[in-house]
């Protein structure tokens, strides 16, 4: 069901999301912790709470994977009824933005996992050869499918596309557009990758705080949103696959 909402009323919603993130000192606090159950019961004391309901001490990490890919598209949904209606469209796709790593496994031959082939959205891509999509909120990307970034190319001219005539030319949205092209979205906990990531995560807030009010606040608290997943995600799979091993500096 479609439910139109106004940006007036995403503000508040989108702000208050925003300052009930988890802070790098939140995360610093759960980081030392070796098991996954321990790991979520300390994380289930604090912010992580919403994004791990779904996940259990004895989860594998198929299981991981498949909540909190629910997880982030329960809350791209949520985050579009908020807008008006005009800009439900975009932000919807702006979603699947976060799911190209998987398509182009998938599209380039790549094995499919337990949680893909479980996954409904997913369940047409695959087999011995994954073949483009013929239905379903992915078939957009069908134009792309097999060609070196095609994906990405193909998911970019839907996102201009779905974008209402009042977001053409947006200096918010170009600026989110450059402070990711700048930086990958990186995942994981990784002395390497670390300060790369929390740079990215800066710059986001300040565009955040900069687009207060405006259609392109959506979308870089999807930005950020799925940046803090995917370090959580780093979080969770490595004590489900290595939970002797030692952890991070």
């Amino acid at each position: 069901m479609t439910i139109a909402g106004d940006l007036d009323y995403a503000h508040a919603r989108l702000c208050a999301r925003f300052g009930r993130r988890p802070d790098e000192l939140a995360w610093r606090s759960i980081e030392p912790i070796r098991g996954l159950p321990a790991f979520l019961d300390a994380a289930r004391g604090q912010l992580f709470r919403p994004w791990i309901e779904a996940v259990t001490a004895t989860a594998t990490p198929h299981e991981i994977e498949a909540a909190l890919l629910a997880r982030r598209r329960a809350l791209v949904s949520e985050v579009a009824q908020w807008m008006p209606q005009s800009w439900q469209p975009a932000v919807r796709w702006a979603g699947v933005a976060a799911e190209l790593p998987v398509l182009e496994h998938l599209s380039r031959g790549g094995e499919a996992l337990p949680w893909m082939r479980d996954d409904a959205v997913y369940g047409e891509l695959r087999g011995e050869a994954a073949h483009p999509p013929i239905s379903g909120p992915l078939l957009p990307l069908a134009a792309g499918w097999r060609r070196p970034d095609g994906l990405l190319r193909t998911w970019r001219r839907e996102w201009m596309r779905r974008l209402p005539r009042s977001g053409a030319g947006s200096k918010l949205l170009d600026a989110l557009a450059r402070v990711l092209a700048s930086q990958r979205f990186l995942a994981g906990t990784a002395p390497a990758v670390l300060p790369a990531r929390r740079s990215l995560v800066a710059r986001l807030e300040t565009l955040f705080r900069r687009a207060a009010g405006d259609p392109a606040e959506a979308f870089v608290f999807l930005a950020l949103s799925t940046l803090d997943l995917e370090r959580l995600r780093g979080e969770l799979l490595r004590r489900a696959v290595f939970p002797t091993f030692g952890l991070a500096a």
